[in-house]
């Protein structure tokens, strides 16, 4: 394993501190907004699935890296305030498919223009700490392999 300097230990910190800025930000908008940051995390994960990935509960946990029945009880949420709504597959009734509401869309749509600003602004530190975490030289028994 590694030795780790002082140098280092900042550098891992200051990336966490960014980070943690973020999502602060992140939790207290959604809070705002009138949802629990997990409702809006659902809500972003399922409509930026990447294409071609079925909306399915099974999908989105994945997505969010939660259990199936955190993820189920995130979508019972969110469909008892009207955000998403669950139908069957036509193609297979076993497959149960999920959509936003046009209110869910709504609130998704100002999360993400509240974040994307916020972004604009805290995004170089936070790219600027991430840089200089992944730049400090390193034994080459360490690097990753492509």
């Amino acid at each position: 394993m590694a030795k780790l300097t002082n140098a280092d230990y900042r550098l891992l910190a200051a990336f966490r501190y960014e980070m943690r800025k973020f999502l602060a930000f992140s939790e207290r908008a959604a809070r705002e907004a009138g949802i629990e940051p997990q409702q809006h995390q659902f809500l972003l994960a399922l409509r930026g699935l990447p294409e071609g990935t079925r909306p399915t509960v099974g999908a989105v946990a994945e997505r969010l890296c939660v259990q199936h029945h955190t993820a189920v009880a995130l979508v019972d949420k969110l469909e008892e305030r009207s955000l998403l709504l669950r139908r069957r597959s036509t193609t297979d009734k076993r497959e149960v498919l999920l959509s936003l509401t046009p209110e869910g869309e709504t609130i998704l749509r100002n999360l993400s223009a509240l974040h994307r600003q916020q972004l604009a602004e805290v995004g170089p530190d936070l790219v600027e700490a991430l840089q200089s975490l992944v730049s400090v030289e390193r034994p080459k028994d360490n690097r990753r392999k492509s």
